[in-house]
């Protein structure tokens, strides 16, 4: 059996072509597999579990269909997706995590993680994280109408965007230290995450020991996927 990882999809109507290739994945590779963890930024934006939006219903059908054949499902929140909720979890049958989240991956503690967290050279989006993440502003956000919240998602979208193109590279990459802290202090020899669409293995060294750190890329003009099993671990990528 094999336990597959993606994440940073950012699925979004203007992008049919990665929609397509979320389901194929959904119904050839993740159908054939014992589990599956999406490392948060599914979607580009997610409203609310109570979206009508045809894209948010055919995901949960598409993740409930995958559950109901057997394929565990688990979810970490991005920072597109951090009101994914309860009603979701229980709409596609599967499990939202904690980030970060510690997992035994076939007999080796291993980390998870979104990565926004790590990137603390980012101070500006730090705090902005922050605010997100409250649930008190969540619960505010949540009770305004579905029209409202979609015009707030597209106005964080605008800005994102423009706040990414104005900072250094270095500055939206992982701080190295914050890696070594969190998988120290969660007693991991590997770290998989998202969010900085850099994939790559890196290996690191911890109290003079062999660790990795297993960035997953996002999903554009390719596709990629961790495959994991209990002999073999690969980071792979398809054209969509």
């Amino acid at each position: 059996m094999t336990t597959l990882f993606i994440s940073d999809l950012h699925l979004d109507e203007k992008r049919p072509d990665i929609f397509r290739a979320f389901l194929h994945f959904l119904n050839d590779k993740a159908a054939k597999a014992e589990t599956l963890y999406v490392l948060g930024d599914l979607f580009e934006a997610w409203v609310g579990d109570d979206d009508d939006a045809t894209l948010a219903r055919n995901s949960v059908a598409a993740f409930r269909k995958l559950s109901d054949s057997g394929t565990q499902l688990y979810f970490l929140h991005g920072n597109r997706d951090f009101l994914l909720g309860k009603r979701f979890a229980e709409e596609t049958g599967g499990t939202l995590l904690s980030d970060p989240c510690k997992i035994e991956l076939y007999g080796t503690p291993t980390l998870l993680m979104h990565g926004d967290s790590l990137c603390t050279a980012d101070t500006e989006y730090q705090k902005l994280r922050q605010q997100l993440r409250s649930q008190e502003w969540q619960q505010q956000l949540l009770s305004q109408p579905l029209a409202a919240r979609r015009q707030l998602a597209e106005q964080l979208r605008m800005a994102s965007s423009e706040a990414t193109s104005n900072k250094a590279e270095d500055i939206m990459d992982v701080t190295p230290a914050e890696v070594l802290t969190a998988l120290s202090e969660h007693g991991c020899k590997r770290l998989i995450h998202g969010h900085t669409h850099r994939p790559a293995r890196h290996a690191l060294k911890i109290d003079g020991q062999d660790a990795e750190r297993i960035v997953l890329g996002d999903w554009d003009s390719h596709l990629w996927y961790l495959q994991a099993s209990a002999d073999s671990l690969a980071l792979e990528k398809e054209p969509i």
